[in-house]
């Protein structure tokens, strides 16, 4: 295989951390290894896999010792930062005394974990019990069953366009084409339209389109179900379906029109919360609702196989009906590196941070759609931003090939971004929270560079 081009004409911010020197398998051995040994349903960005073997903070290593700012492992795994000391430390600690006790014996990190998860929601939102996973998928999981077993009933409303993890049920909330063949049947989920300002029914001008957006869902109840519902779940911002926030109003209004059915609303905070949107610490805050059930995952352990759904003592009681249980969920040193995450959070002030250096960098985003056609978009809040790539403004075509060169692009000059959208015409940014400015502009920099490469 050919190795990627380095080009020199935009030089990375400065970085005082060094890497050690790499010592294991190449990447070619690293790549058979996996082709013959791992499912081939496993996928890899760039035409060329990447191979990382170390990181730090904002920062990731490849293993040759090439540098590359990293704008989507916030999403992948991290909120303050790739092994950022304070979290590695914690679990080191951990690691050496205890790795694993079950809930069935007592251990003060997962109820000291519960305890700050629970103090950073809103005063009065009711949101007060934690039960541990191991992924957000598991969380979304859980939230399904948690609906079902305290409404006493089946259905539960979904969004077209939306994400929410890759165990069976979990895709089958998902309103993507995740599987080429349809889904498993008899899940009892139903879709509502996705409120999307830029490509649904109802766009932006509309000044009707949350309260339309969100009728929809009371038809799908009418016409899907037998009138009552379990549950209501949706992301406050579609991070794998291509930043698509939700407009102003909507959630209010489907809230209303769930609980009226007999749901419970529930909010997945896996991309949105720990303060990514900046405005607040929770994705939900910013459209003035409660849910009765949150999902998290992510952020929460800064790399660690962590976690979490919080839900209210009712809904958490009429799970005590049963047994229930996760041997992982909450282990000592997943909660220690949660822990240690959620005071590195608010130690540093990284959800301002996120505020301040998203609002540059979205601005930056902004100023490059007044200079490129291709531009069609740019949408998100605080450090989760999107912009949507089409063949001319005019038409509006997604242009998932012109995504797909400007990945590869920027990947090219060290910078590491998303995809998104169904058609994967959506670039992705989710950067750990310690993004600084010169981060930011570097990153501008190199997506102005690919957007004048692509546009011809």
């Amino acid at each position: 295989m050919s190795p990627i081009s380095t080009p020199t004409s935009i030089p990375l911010p400065a970085c005082d951390f060094k890497p050690r020197a790499w010592s294991g398998p190449s990447r070619e051995q690293v790549l058979a290894q996996r082709r013959e040994f791992l499912t081939p349903a496993l996928l890899t960005y760039y035409a060329e896999p990447l191979m990382l073997v170390q990181g730090h903070m904002q920062w990731l290593f490849d293993e040759t010792g090439r540098r590359y700012l990293d704008c989507l492992g916030g999403i992948v795994t991290v909120g303050a930062g790739h092994c950022h000391p304070d979290v590695t430390r914690a679990m080191q600690e951990q690691v050496a005394t205890l790795v694993h006790s079950t809930t069935i014996y007592l251990h003060p990190n997962v109820g000291e974990l519960g305890q700050r998860i629970v103090e950073s929601f809103p005063k009065g939102s009711g949101l007060e019990v934690c039960y541990f996973t191991n992924s957000g998928s598991e969380a979304n999981e859980l939230a399904i069953l948690m609906a079902r077993v305290a409404t006493g009933n089946h259905d539960i409303i979904a969004l077209r366009n939306a994400y929410h993890g890759m165990t069976n049920q979990a895709m089958g909330l998902a309103g993507l084409a995740t599987w080429k063949q349809p889904l498993p049947q008899g899940l009892g989920v139903r879709h509502a339209i996705c409120p999307d300002l830029l490509r649904g029914p109802y766009r932006a001008g509309d000044a009707g389109a949350a309260q339309k957006y969100a009728a929809d869902i009371a038809e799908t109840i009418r016409f899907s179900t037998s009138g009552r519902v379990a549950g209501f779940i949706a992301e406050p911002i579609q991070g794998v379906g291509g930043v698509v926030e939700m407009p102003p109003g909507y959630l209010a209004a489907a809230h209303e029109t769930v609980r009226s059915a007999g749901g419970v609303c529930i909010s997945d905070e896996v991309q949105t919360g720990f303060g990514r949107t900046g405005e607040s610490f929770w994705g939900f805050e910013q459209h003035g609702v409660r849910p009765e059930i949150v999902t998290m995952a992510k952020s929460i352990g800064n790399g660690a196989p962590l976690a979490a759904c919080v839900t209210t003592r009712k809904i958490a009681e009429s799970m005590s009906k049963k047994l229930h249980f996760n041997t992982y969920g909450g282990n000592p040193v997943s909660a220690a590196a949660g822990l240690a995450n959620l005071h590195v959070i608010k130690r540093d002030g990284l959800q301002e941070n996120a505020r301040v250096i998203g609002a540059r960098f979205k601005e930056g985003l902004m100023a490059l759609q007044t200079r490129y056609a291709i531009v069609g978009d740019v949408r998100g809040r605080g450090l989760l931003l999107g912009i949507e790539l089409v063949r001319d403004r005019d038409s509006m075509e997604p242009a998932g090939n012109l995504a797909a060169q400007v990945h590869e692009r920027a990947r090219s000059y060290g910078l590491l971004v998303g995809k998104g959208g169904i058609g994967g015409q959506v670039i992705r940014m989710a950067p750990p929270m310690c993004l600084r400015s010169e981060d930011c502009d570097f990153a501008l920099a190199v997506l102005d560079k690919c957007l004048a490469e692509v546009s011809g």
